[in-house]
Order: C-alpha cells, then structure tokens, then sequence
C-alpha cells in the first residue's frame, strides 16, 4: 500500500514550509485512496484531522527520549555521511549546522515536545470523534514488532 510521509509533503526547497493551504491539499490527495500509511503527525498544521477521519488505526511509536536521542543522532550522522538528500528536488540535507546548532533542531524540539505529547496525545484520541479508530502505543520497538508479526498478509502489500 501506498507510503506517505508527511513530512515530504510539508518541506519545500532550503528547508521552507509550504503554504498550509497546499499542505492540506497535499495530505487530502494522500488520503483519497483506499488504503495508505501516513508517516508523521502535523497537527497544528491540519493534518491530523485529515488523516484521522478516513483513518481506522493509529500507531503511535512512543520510545522513552534517550532512544529518541540516540536515534536522531545515528540518523542525522548517516544521513550527514552520504549526503543523502531528504525530499527529492528539494536540495534538503541534514547538516551538522541544522542538527547539532539550530534552534530549529530535531533534538531540541524532541525535548520540548517529548512530555507534553505523552500528555495530550491519550486525552486527544480519547475525544468521541476518535473513536472509530484503533489506536497502537508502541513504548519499545520488540511491541511494535510482535504486533506486526502478528498482522495477517494482505495480498498486493
């Protein structure tokens, strides 16, 4: 099934944010099919609500913030290393400057969110127009594989 990460639909060329408006749009294109997996969550850009009303599972992958860390840093060093462009067409690249030196950095905005997802997250999927949806909480990566493991095969996936 089709893959989309939101985050390829949010960024434009040199690290800028599309309009809202042609993210939305963007993400509602995504969702039109029968079945896809959306990567990511942008909800103070609309996303969510898009995503989730057309959606019949979440999973939310929540690691304690050292696994958090650590992997950020072994994806940022990787990524540095082969000069991996991020969104084809975009010139987006993860530098040691925008990591390790920005204010918008990754780790950074992993430590000023990490709690207060946690603490908002269950009371959102919580409200009545969330119901229709099975929700996943993965803390350790081994949940997350057992309970993949245990998903049937579907033809064409």
């Amino acid at each position: 099934m089709p893959h989309v990460e939101l985050d390829a639909l949010n960024w434009g060329p040199t690290w800028t944010m599309v309009p809202v408006e042609v993210f939305k749009e963007r993400v509602g294109r995504a969702v039109e099919g029968e079945r896809w997996v959306i990567d990511g969550n942008y909800a103070g850009r609309g996303a969510r609500e898009l995503v989730w009303q057309r959606a019949d599972t979440v999973i939310w992958l929540d690691p304690p913030l050292p696994v958090i860390f650590a992997r950020l840093f072994g994806r940022a060093i990787r990524r540095m290393r082969t000069d991996e462009e991020l969104w084809p067409g975009t010139g987006n690249r993860e530098t040691y400057r925008n990591q390790f030196l920005s204010r918008d950095s990754l780790f950074l905005w992993a430590l000023r969110t990490h709690r207060r997802r946690r603490r908002e997250l269950p009371l959102i999927l919580a409200r009545p127009e969330h119901a229709h949806l099975a929700v996943h909480r993965f803390r350790r990566s081994v949940e997350a594989e057992v309970w993949l493991s245990r998903q049937p095969a579907t033809a064409g996936s």
